[in-house]
């Protein structure tokens, strides 16, 4: 597989955090398809898959969330799609999702489930340490999802679609929303991110970062 590397680059100068979309530009269902494909086969830590994507479709759901995400202001009432991006909180190395996601999905037999569970089991308690901290394994599912947003932005961006990821919200209120919706169990989920999908209104401003040199290091031959 082969891509032009000058409309690789072209896409991520496309790219922006659009705050403004065009509300009568709606994006094509083979198009935004193509994200929820990404989303799915976006790889994660041990590869646990541990979102859910949620596509808020819902006036009046988008205007609860608003009411709760301060940097969310233009984006949700106007996207031609809005998805939330849930966390699971049950990532713990003995619990019943783990066990099912290596039995149902990875097609793991008994003995190489209890091999791969004490393997997990020491990164949870030692390498990483997540199971010392209130909501650790939670934020480690979080991680992993913002894997799952670049691609989705990426992939956007390349088909033209312009993105938003939006982070301005109060969790506990947002989930809340969610839950009166009947959407997700908080015992189970969280919200992790908010990305808003459709067509910019104003152009982009130009990008901004650091030089190359500034981030990059060379250790060893190359560069």
């Amino acid at each position: 597989m082969t891509m032009d590397r000058t409309a690789l680059i072209q896409a991520f100068h496309f790219r922006h955090a659009c705050k403004r979309f065009d509300p009568e530009r709606k994006i094509a269902a083979e198009d935004f398809d193509t994200l929820m494909e990404v989303a799915r086969l976006s790889p994660s830590s041990f590869g646990f898959e541990p979102w859910r994507f949620l596509v808020l479709q819902d006036a009046g759901l988008r205007e609860a969330l608003r009411a709760v995400t301060w940097g969310g202001q233009g984006q949700l009432p106007s996207a031609s799609h809005v998805v939330a991006i849930l966390a699971r909180r049950d990532m713990r190395w003995d619990g019943e999702y783990l066990g099912r996601h290596m039995r149902e999905v990875k097609g793991l037999d008994e003995a190489a489930v209890a091999a791969r569970r004490d393997r997990i089991r020491g990164f949870q308690q030692n390498d990483f340490r997540l199971l010392d901290h209130h909501d650790g394994l939670f934020e480690w599912s979080c991680r992993q999802t913002y894997i799952a947003l670049a691609n989705m932005m990426t992939a956007a961006a390349l088909l033209g679609i312009d993105s938003c990821p939006m982070e301005g919200f109060n969790r506990r209120e947002a989930e809340a929303v969610l839950a009166r919706h009947g959407l997700i169990d908080r015992k189970v989920w969280g919200l992790s991110v908010l990305v808003a999908f459709g067509y910019r209104v104003y152009p982009a401003p130009a990008k901004t970062r650091w030089p190359r040199e500034a981030l990059v290091q060379w250790v060893g031959p190359g560069g």
